[in-house]
């Protein structure tokens, strides 16, 4: 009797875990799927330096922000993560990696083995941009020098160290929507929306999140806690920027100075890094988009005592 109800539990739980372990898939790209493309290096570079990739997986302390070895420690609720090799050391970076597993990575957070990657790496945003611009984004890193040398691994505890979870996690806040823009916007607004949300994923830090560690979508650009804990990340709504022009905006995208002479601070420095190579237009395009957001009180952040 107890051996029949033994092999009617395991019967069960197998039952049970079959749509969960093909619910929670890594999801990839095929070549099929991009079609022809020739590449744009200085588009590349655009989406470089507003995806602010450097800022990431620049090697730290050190000034060469084209020496994308990794090996940033990211502090974050769920453990530590490590800012992996991205340049194109064939061995320890991407030089080994072909267009189709650069794009997988970018839209689908999976990688070329075929396992999810950790939402740090904000693939909830990139899967916003234009396959073309992640190709052209590619092409770039490999005119970059390679950098030898692995990241150790991320240090996370139970359960948040089993990846296949992240299906879960995807399935809940990866749409795999691509940017839609607004007929009843100007052509600039939308190119400020699409830098916006998708290459410049300014929401992935100015957002509150739930306590899964998805952005809660009603409050987006309400601000919230910084992501190590220290500190906040401001509201960047008109509910806080509304005595600014798109002008100030635009300014403090270029040269980090506030309308109140004032200068960003915290990581934010290192944003205007990049924001401060892009173009004119492209920062003004940013700014009309920003003020365009509608005011929203979003959470008080409390800082530590």
């Amino acid at each position: 009797m107890m051996k029949k109800l033994f092999v009617l539990i395991a019967a069960c739980a197998v039952l049970g875990l079959a749509p969960f372990w093909f619910l929670t898939l890594p999801q990839t790209m095929t070549a099929a799927a991009l079609g022809a493309h020739t590449p744009d290096l200085a588009n590349g570079k655009t989406m470089f330096q507003s995806g602010g990739c450097a800022s990431c997986h620049a090697v730290p302390k050190q000034e060469d922000r084209t020496r994308l070895g990794g090996g940033l420690a990211l502090n974050s609720p769920f453990g530590t993560f490590y800012v992996p090799n991205i340049s194109p050391d064939p061995k320890d970076g991407i030089g080994g990696w072909n267009e189709t597993q650069f794009v997988t990575a970018l839209i689908k957070g999976t990688s070329p083995s075929g396992e999810h990657y950790y939402p740090a790496f904000p693939y909830t945003s990139y899967q916003r941009m234009t396959f073309d611009d992640v190709r052209d984004l590619f092409a770039y890193l490999k005119t970059l020098p390679p950098v030898t040398g692995t990241v150790r691994d991320h240090d996370l505890p139970f359960p948040f160290n089993i990846r296949r979870l992240l299906g879960g996690w995807k399935l809940l806040f990866l749409d795999g929507a691509s940017f839609k823009s607004d007929p009843a916007q100007s052509a600039q607004w939308s190119r400020g929306a699409y830098l916006v949300n998708g290459p410049g994923h300014c929401a992935e830090c100015h957002s509150p999140r739930n306590a899964l560690g998805g952005i809660e979508s009603g409050l987006r650009f309400t601000g919230g806690p910084a992501p190590d804990g220290q500190g906040g990340v401001p509201n960047i709504t008109q509910f806080k920027l509304k005595d600014w022009s798109v002008e100030d905006i635009a300014e403090t995208l270029d040269t980090g100075m506030t309308p109140d002479a004032d200068r960003v601070g915290g990581n934010m420095v290192d944003v205007i890094r990049n924001t401060s190579q892009l173009s004119p237009a492209d920062r003004e395009a940013m700014a009309v988009y920003i003020k365009s957001l509608p005011a929203v009180e979003g959470r008080v952040v409390r800082k530590k005592q």
